[in-house]
């Protein structure tokens, strides 16, 4: 059996906890996704208004080096929790997109809420879960990053309608 633990940050120690509970004789791999657009607008300004000539102060490549450390110390910290070995998988694209794909073949893959956390609902997932959650092509163990809000939370009846 294999897993993917989708890490991000702000929401990846529940997704660890989760799968280290869950998935003892698992071949668990942890995901990270780089979204490379701030870094390829940066390169962009860079080039056509400022850098001319510049090349080593490109902005773009600070912050890719940046956006590489932080997912190098977020891997190592991961891998800390977990407390077992595991495979690292560093992907570049749409986060999204490259999650679905990353998840063909395995059989979990482990991602937690990131949108709304106070009520229990659909505005608990963000927009790149939700797709992730339509579209992955394997079983996926959703889980709250912090302690789950409680049944009070659900949203209320919507109203009565009226027969046309």
């Amino acid at each position: 059996m294999s897993a993917i633990i989708w890490i991000t940050e702000g929401t990846w120690p529940a997704c660890v906890d989760a799968a280290r509970r869950r998935a003892d004789d698992t071949d668990l791999v942890l995901l990270h996704v780089t979204d490379d657009a701030v870094s390829e607008a940066a390169h962009g300004a860079f080039a056509g208004l400022l850098g001319r000539g510049h090349r080593e102060r490109d902005p773009g490549t600070r912050l890719e080096d940046l956006s590489r450390d932080a997912a190098d110390r977020l891997f190592a910290e991961a891998e800390r929790r977990l407390g077992r070995p595991a495979r690292r998988l560093a992907l570049h694209g749409r986060p999204e997109q490259q999650v679905v794909r990353a998840a063909e073949g395995a059989d979990l893959l482990v991602c937690a809420r990131d949108g709304d956390r106070t009520h229990l609902g659909p505005r608990s997932l963000g927009p790149a879960t939700r797709f992730v959650i339509d579209h992955a092509p394997c079983p996926v163990l959703l889980v709250w990053p912090d302690a789950a809000p409680g049944l009070g939370s659900l949203p209320p009846r919507p109203p009565h309608r009226p027969e046309p």
